[in-house]
C-alpha cells in the first residue's frame, strides 16, 4: 500500500512516499480504506521532534473511508460501512487500522472529507463549550483562530445565547 512516512524528524520534507505492506486487523480492530485524514498539530510535533515518536512512522491518527475488514470479534461496523476514527494506526496510508469500538459510522450527508476534518476538533470545541466551561446566555465566546474547532464555535453555532 501506498504510505507517507517520516523517517527522521525535521521539515516537511521529510515525509516520504513509502510502500508498505497492507495491514490485517487483529482482535477487535477493523482495516479501513482511508478516503479522507485530518491534519493536526500532533503530526506537526512528531515531524519536527517536538513530541518523541519510534521512527519510522506513519503519521495521522484521524481519517474516515470505508471499513474494508474485520477483525476476530467484531461485529460493528461492518464491512463497507464508512467510518471516521481518531485512533487510527497510520492514517496517512491507503489503509489504516482501527479499533472497532473507535469508528464512528459516518452519516449520508456528511463527506468524508466534512467526517475526518471535524470529529476530533469537534468534540474539542464541544467539551470546551459545553464541559469546561458551560457557556451561558450571556457570555461572550472568543475564537481566535480560524482553524479546527472553528466550524463548531462559528457565531453561527455557539451555545443558546451566548455572543460569538
Amino acid at each position: 500500500m501506498d504510505t507517507i512516512q517520516l523517517a527522521a524528524q525535521g521539515g516537511p520534507e521529510v515525509l516520504t512516499p513509502t510502500e508498505l505492506p497492507t495491514p490485517e486487523p487483529g482482535d477487535g480492530q477493523v482495516l479501513v480504506r482511508i478516503s479522507a485524514v485530518g491534519v493536526n498539530f500532533v503530526e506537526i510535533y512528531q515531524r519536527s521532534g517536538l513530541y518523541p515518536v519510534q521512527l519510522p512512522l506513519v503519521p495521522g491518527s484521524e481519517g474516515a473511508g470505508v471499513v474494508e475488514a474485520v477483525g476476530p470479534g467484531v461485529t460493528e461496523p461492518k464491512i463497507g460501512d464508512r467510518v471516521v476514527s481518531t485512533n487510527l494506526a497510520g492514517a496517512y496510508a491507503q489503509f489504516a487500522l482501527a479499533p472497532a469500538h473507535r469508528a464512528v459510522r459516518v452519516p449520508d450527508g456528511v463527506t468524508d472529507e466534512q467526517a475526518a476534518a471535524v470529529l476530533l476538533q469537534g468534540m474539542t470545541a464541544h467539551y470546551l463549550l459545553y464541559d469546561s466551561y458551560p457557556v451561558k446566555a450571556g457570555d461572550t465566546v472568543l475564537v481566535h483562530a480560524a482553524a479546527g474547532a472553528w466550524v463548531c464555535c462559528s457565531p453561527s453555532s455557539p451555545p443558546a445565547s451566548a455572543r460569538g
